[in-house]
């Protein structure tokens, strides 16, 4: 933090009515939706961005002032009490520089998300190192299904919500996406906390898999005591998390959630105390995405018909499920809203067609989470699978090199694109091209292209009719969705 005051700033009451809060890089999908939170909650919000967008414009219509100019004459204009600003801007920032300067208190957004968290009454925040977009999605949906109305903060945009926030008449519930890049999410307060799973990602953070295992720790031992963790019950990494935080005293209630079959035993949880378990029966993929039975507490509750596809959405959902039952929801309006769900934008979307085949694009960036989406697009209808993939940031490639080649060494065919970043400057020696390479050199059948264009030329040679083509990896890479289905 570059001040010391905010620190003394526990919760949005602290902020008189009518402050002007600053919001610097506020086109960011998470800056966004904390500036319109802000908005929601009485504050006037501005803010700047270089790159004018869609999102901005959104912004300016609902009364937010945007400045395309990051300077200090912006922030003066404004005349901003506070200021948010993600870990990415620098104090060597001209806006950063003024407010410093002017003794403005400067949060990070974390903090700032920390500060709401502390301002509601129950506040489940989901986490995960991958899967926590579509379960808060999945749980916000569940909650309106009941009428409880909650505000929720999403890491992506849903349609439900024409956005990435939504804002409840009042400050009993809050259902909050929490990211751990950077430990982030050791800011926020929790009632429940969610968590999906635990891989080794975001490896500029976290040198080794132990270190993401403590971080998940610190932030179950954050739950305010006697609070509720709910969590997959077969994930080794996270009984560890769970072990160091009842090792800390700190108090609370563990729901585990597993699949018909499962021996959560087997995965270090025969030594918790585990207070309930939902699980899911009878899971079938006969209709292409997953249909079970729900066990909550030793009794079956309701039957699911998912419309989204996969295995890990079957964790999801109970996830989801757990969350939104411990906190008020009837099983029948839960399972009502997750057989209507049909996913957050960039994970599984369906684009459209392209000369005949079907067009999905999905976030799935990490090792893991490539191998659980190319393993729900096949169980999908289709002739031939094209997987399409951009990895994300050199530093995750270089660390994770050897599980990229494990997670697509097997797809028929698989076309890179090159590593994408917004936040390095140095390749460390890494290409796309590489993990190409070592995939043919095993056996499989990769290939490699610098430009998008390319990628198109060899997709238009590939691509037939009742074809898949499946784009894996950031939004820059997705892009390409949009692309080819206005061919």
């Amino acid at each position: 933090m570059e001040t010391s005051n905010v620190a003394e700033i526990q919760s949005l009451d602290m902020l008189p009515r009518g402050s002007r809060i600053y919001f610097i890089g506020i086109g960011g999908i998470s800056m966004s939706g904390l500036a319109l939170m802000a908005k929601g909650f009485g504050f006037e919000v501005g803010g700047s961005d270089m790159h004018l967008s869609e999102r901005t414009r959104m912004l300016e219509e609902k009364g937010i002032k945007v400045f395309d100019k990051q300077c200090r004459e912006s922030i003066e204009l404004f005349g901003a009490d506070y200021i948010v600003k993600t870990a990415a801007i620098l104090p060597k920032n001209p806006e950063v520089a003024y407010a410093l300067e002017n003794e403005l208190p400067i949060f990070d957004r974390s903090e700032f998300l920390g500060l709401i968290t502390r301002s509601y009454s129950k506040v489940i925040n989901v986490a995960g190192t991958h899967g926590k977009t579509t379960t808060t999605a999945m749980l916000s949906m569940m909650m309106i299904e009941a009428e409880i109305d909650p505000t929720v903060h999403l890491g992506a945009e849903l349609d439900a919500f024409g956005g990435t926030i939504r804002m409840g008449a009042d400050r009993k519930m809050l259902v909050s996406e929490a990211c751990e890049f950077k430990r982030s999410f050791l800011e926020f307060r929790s009632t429940t906390a969610a968590i999906t799973n635990v891989d080794h990602d975001h490896v500029d953070c976290y040198p080794t898999l132990e270190d993401v295992i403590d971080v998940f720790a610190k932030f179950i031992d954050k739950l305010v005591p006697g609070g509720n963790v709910v969590v997959t019950g077969r994930d080794k990494n996270l009984a560890k998390s769970i072990s160091l935080a009842k090792d800390s005293g700190n108090e609370f209630n563990l729901y585990a959630c597993v699949v018909e079959g499962d021996n959560i035993a087997a995965n270090d949880f025969d030594n918790l105390e585990v207070s309930g378990v939902i699980e899911a029966c009878n899971v079938n993929f006969d209709k292409g995405t997953p249909c079970f039975d729900v066990k909550w507490l030793g009794k079956i509750v309701g039957h699911v018909e998912l419309l989204i596809p996969g295995k890990h959405n079957v964790d999801n959902s109970l996830i989801a499920l757990a969350s939104a039952l411990l906190n008020g929801v009837p099983a029948d309006k839960a399972i009502s809203a997750l057989n209507k769900f049909t996913g957050a934008d960039g994970r599984y979307e369906v684009k459209g067609k392209y000369k005949g085949a079907t067009v999905v694009a999905d976030y799935a960036h990490h090792p893991a989470a490539a191998v659980a989406t190319i393993d729900a697009a096949s169980h999908m209808p289709h002739n031939k699978m094209w997987v399409v993939f951009q990895p994300l940031t050199f530093n995750r490639t270089k660390m994770l090199f050897e599980e990229y080649v494990e997670a697509l060494k097997n797809c028929p065919k698989v076309i890179f694109d090159e590593i994408f970043t917004d936040r390095e400057v140095d390749t460390l020696g890494v290409s796309s091209k590489h993990i190409a390479d070592r995939i043919n050199s095993e056996g499989g059948d990769a290939e490699f292209y610098d430009d998008k264009q390319k990628i198109i030329d060899r997709l238009d040679e590939l691509v037939s009719e009742g074809d898949l083509v499946l784009i894996l990896g950031p939004e820059d890479i997705r892009e390409l969705g949009d692309v080819l289905v206005k061919l």
